[in-house]
Order: structure tokens, then sequence, then C-alpha cells
């Protein structure tokens, strides 16, 4: 045991310890054991018959969560994916050398055990256990005695504790799970083709952000972990697949806060053949797919504002400058057009209370006010469209105004879930909006994906989809650390 940590002193850990070490010496090491598991425990449970009592037989394991000292007896719940399950030991079934060393065992240590389902006399579901085996020993306790895991530094750290003794952080990252199963059929219904794209990029293209950079020793030279997977998915687009999607890691080398990690998942879909009307159909079916089969339900209590958020029928349809005039009271975009815009924008987001930063540009000002005071109060579902073509150069010009493009922005509970496009398939116009975007740095525009649009991109919807924010909105969390099985933390101990 020379791998011992020097510095333990917790009392417990040197019981358990110990216990291990007897185990060992009398020649049972259970880290070198194992055993069979043939029913998960609500699976195990719904296989008892009603009258029918010790008739079916299971294997179960899981975590020692509750343990009942009844003397010549035990009843004790194990823990695993599904749940908890009640088991009943008793020393005349197993025999007195098992049943001793059974009372040895403590809370967290991880068993396996064989039996027969029976109903107890308060009508739960029970293991009459035959047979056990020890295949974890638990070194060190449960926290809080299984009251739950408070610290929110301890429940991002240590998720795995958290996963054990938080139900709702378990329910929680769960339904995650079962959200993005549930994403996943609906666009394999509608034909779209799952695939994979490259996490290293030469070129951090397909969003405004700043990338984390890498360097590649074999190639000799540095490369990019992708900011958004657009450009490599539009390509397929090119090359014949008509309807494509991916769900995603991107990382972006920006801020931490309750909406933003630097890691995320991003679902990106695109449909040859269709435009940003096409995508509002999809993404309706999307959401409206995972809350019947995964919510069971249409209607969800928005956690900061108490509101109803209702995702059945139609959802509200609003163009951006009608917002951007209704929250400043006046008809700034009539003057769009004229050198009194500017001005008018930077004291129209003043009287709102913003700050103006002086090098920012006039639709960064307007922006800013959309940003602010129109979104946040966007709680139930609202496809903002036609925004200013300075906020995505890789979407469509509108016909009837080349100063807006085909877009929306679908914002729920008061932060924007997905953006989607017509998108822009004429290399000619795309090269402008890329040189306009690249300014003097050019080196950063992608050449390979213009390129490939001179081969013939058909017309097409796209959409991003923020998982996490999704997942947020639909489990009512209050942070996307609550959604994210590992967040961004900063090192232990680092400064």
């Amino acid at each position: 045991m020379s791998d011992i940590p020097q510095d333990i002193t917790h009392d417990q850990y040197a019981v358990r310890l110990q216990k291990l070490q007897d185990m060992r010496a009398a020649g049972f090491d259970p880290f070198r054991a194992n055993c069979e598991q043939t029913y998960f425990s609500a699976d195990a449970m719904k296989l008892h018959v009603e009258g029918q009592d010790n008739i079916v037989a299971v294997k179960v394991a899981g975590r020692l969560v509750v343990i009942r000292d009844m003397g010549k007896s035990h009843f004790v719940k194990i823990f695993d994916q599904q749940g908890q399950i009640q088991l009943y030991v008793k020393k005349d079934v197993v025999g007195e050398e098992t049943y001793v060393a059974f009372k040895k065992l403590d809370l967290g240590d991880i068993i396996g055990a064989e039996g027969t389902l029976f109903k107890t006399k308060t009508g739960e579901i029970t293991v009459r256990v035959e047979k056990y085996t020890l295949v974890a020993k638990a070194l060190r306790p449960l926290p809080g005695n299984w009251h739950g895991l408070a610290d929110p530094e301890q429940i991002y750290r240590q998720r795995y504790l958290d996963l054990i003794v938080n139900p709702e952080s378990r329910e929680r990252l769960m339904l995650r799970s079962r959200i993005v199963a549930s994403v996943r059929r609906t666009l394999a219904e509608r034909q779209f083709l799952e695939v994979e794209t490259p996490v290293l990029e030469g070129v951090a293209g397909g969003a405004a952000a700043r990338p984390f950079v890498t360097h590649h020793n074999a190639l000799g030279t540095d490369f990019f972990l992708r900011i958004a997977l657009e450009l490599r998915l539009k390509r397929l687009l090119v090359g014949g697949y008509d309807r494509v999607f991916e769900l995603g890691r991107i990382f972006r080398n920006e801020g931490i806060s309750r909406k933003h990690n630097p890691e995320f998942t991003m679902l990106e879909v695109y449909q040859a053949y269709s435009d940003f009307r096409g995508m509002m159909v999809l993404i309706r079916a999307i959401i409206q797919d995972i809350c019947r089969d995964v919510l069971g339900k249409f209607e969800l209590v928005h956690t900061a504002s108490g509101q109803v958020i209702n995702f059945a029928g139609e959802w509200r349809e609003a163009r951006y400058f009608d917002l951007i005039n209704e929250a400043v009271g006046s008809k700034l975009s009539a003057l769009r057009d004229t050198p009194g815009y500017r001005e008018a924008a930077i004291v129209a987001a003043q009287k709102l209370g913003l700050d103006v930063h002086a090098g920012w540009e006039t639709f960064e000002v307007v922006n800013e006010i959309f940003s602010k005071k129109i979104e946040p109060a966007l709680i139930q579902p609202t496809f903002v469209t036609h925004l200013p073509k300075e906020l995505c150069p890789l979407a469509k010009l509108n016909r009837e105004d080349a100063g807006l493009i085909d877009v929306f922005e679908l914002c729920i509970g008061g932060m924007e879930i997905a953006p989607a496009y017509s998108e822009q398939n004429d290399p000619f116009v795309q090269r402008e909006m890329f040189l306009a975007q690249a300014g003097e740095d050019q080196q950063k525009m992608d050449t390979d994906f213009l390129l490939a649009l001179e081969h013939g991109m058909p017309p097409a919807g796209g959409m991003g989809v923020g998982i996490d924010r999704l997942c947020i909105l639909l489990t009512g969390a209050e942070s996307i650390r609550d959604v994210i099985l590992f967040p961004s933390l900063r090192p232990t101990g680092a400064k």
C-alpha cells in the first residue's frame, strides 16, 4: 500500500482503508471482482407480478446509499443509472460468514446482488438476496451523509459526487442526453445525414469569435480549435449532400458567464433547396418533438420570470427594426440611410442607460440595444427576422432591402436559442462580404471555401442551435454549468 496518500488524516478513510487491507490479507480483493447486472433498478421492479413473490430472479448492481441493520437481517438500497432498489439480506439465507462480511460494508461501496423479487409489508418491491459480491470499496465517505452537495465549486469540480447525492443534477443531466437523442431522431426522420468535421482548422472561420490556438508539430504550423461548423458543412452541400448536420464541440476563447462556456455544443444543420423560413419549420419540429417525446408537455415555467412558455402552435415573428423602434420609442430605422443615423442610434442607446464604446460601428450600437433591452424580454418563442447585413456575412441579402439579410434569431426565455439563414451561395457577393468583415486582416479569409462556392452550391437554409442553452431552457437550469457535465474551471491551485 505504498501509494496511500501521506496527508490523509480523515478517520473514516483510515477505518475503510483498514477494512480493505483486512480483505486483501484474507485473500479477497474487491477491485479484482466483478458481477453480472441483468437489470437496472427500475426495469427490475417492473418485472414483479402482484401476488407472485420470490418467482422472478434478477441480478442488480449499484452503490450502497442506505443501510438499515435489523440484527439478523439488513434492508439496504443500492443506486444505479435508473435510481434506487431495495435489497433484503438475511443471515439465514446468505449464511453466517457472508452475513458477517456484509455487515462490514459502508455507504458508498459498490456491490452486485442476485435474488428474487418480493413486495414488503409496506409495499416496496425488494430483492431477496441469495448472493452478493463487493466489486469496489469506497475509501472516502459520501458527502454530507447523503444530504446533498451544496458547495458550487465542489459540485462542478467533483461532478461525480454531485451525480451521486444531488437527484436534481442527476435528472437534469440525464434529461440532456434524452434531449440530444430526440434532436437526432427528428433530423434522421427528415433524412438528414449526420457527419463529423475537423476540430482543428487552418482558418478559424464561420463566426466572429476569438479562437484557441495550438501548434501542429508534424505539419509545423499553427492550428485553431474550431469556432463554428458552418464552412465545412457547406462544402458538403457543394459535394451533393443535400441535408447534413453535425452535433459538435465548439471552442471560443472568450468569457465565462451564466450563458457562456468556452467549450460548448452546437448543432448546425443545412438543407439544400430551402431557406430561413424552412428552418423555422424545422426548429419548431425539433423543439416540439422534445416537448412531446421527452418532457411530456408543451408548457414550461420560465425560471427567471415565472412566465409560462407555450411551445404549442404558431410562434411569434417580429422584424428586428420593428422591435428596435418600439424599444427606443421612435422610427430609428427610418434614418438608416441618412448621415444622422449613427448619432441618433448613440443617443437612443444612452437614453436606455447603455454604455456605447467610441469605436463601435453603428450596427454594433443598435445591436447593443437589441441584446441588452429587447432579447431579455422575449420569453415566448419569437423569430426575430431581417437583421442588418453586417451581423452575418454568410447570409443572403434581402431582395427588397439590401441592407438586411434573410435570417432569423429564435429567442426564447430571454436568450437566443437558434440563428438561421438563407445561405449565401453567390461566390462574388460572399467574397465581398468576407472582405468587408476581414478588413486588413485578409489572411483570416477561408479562400478554400470561396473556391468551393465557385463550383456551385445549391440554395439552402442553415441553422445553428446552442444545445447547452436549449437544455438550460428546457430543464429550468440557472446556468450553463448546470447542463454541462464538466464545465470549464480554473485548475486546482491556479491563480
